[in-house]
């Protein structure tokens, strides 16, 4: 799941984007309101977490540009200002959920997990399958015929990029910047440990495998 958070707080986006992708989401920051306009036309995001008051561009005139596009994502609004006129007011500018400033990081997930729910429910199926692997992105829950799957949220993510894009190889490059949303350098490690491990709950028990190795390229789900 991607998420885009708008914030020019900088001690606040650190430890909002590094508790977001410790629970396996990945999170691009754009710390003012025009590069938050760039992203948005630039990506596509499951949900956003936006503050209101922006340098450059403030988030009532975000708001009025996501109304123009189809399909928007969510997004969770998180302000200081906490009168009821000033949350109607961004609820009906187009929030679709609003957070007081100061906030516990558990609300804010627990409203970030609800928002998507809606959102997946709205424009995509709740379940992903192939072959025998099912994956249900409400729960989390995964299934490899009747067998229940352990999966750490960072090893969800990756399965789950993986099956949206089944017999399709992958680079290390694409699952570091599209479904984690690391700046590591290639070279790193860090995918092929992650890989590893999900494979060996993927496939290890199973005689049929379906993450493979494309060697110098990537990787690929596929039947084989």
């Amino acid at each position: 799941m991607k998420i885009l958070f708008i914030e020019d707080d900088i001690k606040l986006s650190s430890f909002v984007i590094q508790a977001l992708s410790d629970e396996g989401f990945s999170v691009d920051h754009a710390s003012d309101g025009e590069l938050g306009l760039k992203m948005i036309d630039d990506h596509a995001y499951d949900t956003i977490i936006l503050d209101l008051m922006l340098p450059k561009v403030d988030g009532s005139s975000i708001l009025a540009h996501l109304q123009t596009k189809t399909n928007p994502p969510p997004v969770l609004i998180l302000s200081a200002k906490q009168s009821v006129a000033d949350r109607v007011k961004g609820l009906r500018e187009g929030g679709d959920d609003y957070l007081v400033k100061p906030f516990s990081f558990t609300e804010l997930l627990a409203r970030v997990e609800v928002l998507l729910r809606r959102n997946h429910r709205n424009i995509r199926t709740a379940h992903l399958s192939f072959e025998d692997i099912e994956i249900d992105i409400d729960t989390r829950e995964v299934k490899r015929g009747n067998v229940k799957i352990e999966l750490h949220p960072r090893e969800f993510v990756l399965l789950h990029y993986f099956m949206t894009r089944p017999n399709i190889v992958v680079t290390k490059t694409q699952i570091l910047e599209k479904a984690w949303g690391y700046n590591f350098e290639p070279q790193t490690n860090v995918v092929d440990v992650l890989v590893c491990r999900l494979r060996n709950k993927l496939d290890k028990d199973f005689d049929i495998k379906t993450i493979h190795t494309i060697r110098g390229v990537g990787y690929v789900l596929k039947k084989g």
